[in-house]
């Protein structure tokens, strides 16, 4: 089953009309109350840190997508909250460490499909430096964590399409 929004939601959240038809470009419109329902990226981000052996933090995905792979600490930026909040925010949660410094890398498009519904996100990459390693625990959505070297970490282990394009950059 094509996960996409444009076969998934076949009625106007606003009149409730079927005649809820997809743009081909980026939105559904209803021919009956002329609603526009815009399909956009959420925003989400992703650490990159290392240790002084120059590994990356990798962590194991608890749950779906992609539950057992390998992924990077991170995750999606709540309403209201600067992507440099939700980072710090979201590796405290995560690993119970605490960002001290933080450096913008790049961004990462990516498709996150969940409950049978694709969500585009863009993946916002900060290069982070922490207080200790010492708290270092597994939380929230994260099984297990490893530090890797990202020369030596084997592509198929990461789940998500857009870590495996950002490994692949950072690799050189």
């Amino acid at each position: 089953m094509n996960t996409h929004p444009k076969n998934i939601l076949k009625f106007c959240p606003f009149c409730g009309s079927a005649n809820f038809v997809w743009d081909g470009r980026k939105a559904h419109i209803c021919s009956d109350c002329s609603h526009k329902l815009y399909v956009n990226e959420a925003g989400a981000t992703v650490a990159l840190i290392k240790n002084n052996n120059n590994e990356l933090l990798f962590t194991v995905r608890k749950y779906n997508p992609e539950a057992g792979t390998l992924d990077l600490p991170g995750g999606f930026i709540d309403i209201g909250e600067t992507a440099e909040d939700c980072i710090k925010r979201e590796v405290k949660e995560e690993l119970n460490l605490n960002v001290t410094d933080l450096r913008f890398y790049g961004t990462f498009p990516n498709e996150y499909q969940y409950k049978g519904l694709t969500y585009f996100t863009i993946d916002i990459v900060f290069e982070c430096s922490v207080e200790s390693f010492l708290p270092l625990t597994a939380n929230d959505d994260v099984a297990a964590f490893r530090f890797i070297n990202p020369k030596s970490v084997d592509i198929h282990d990461i789940g998500l399409q857009s870590i495996k394009k950002l490994i692949t950059k950072y690799r050189g």
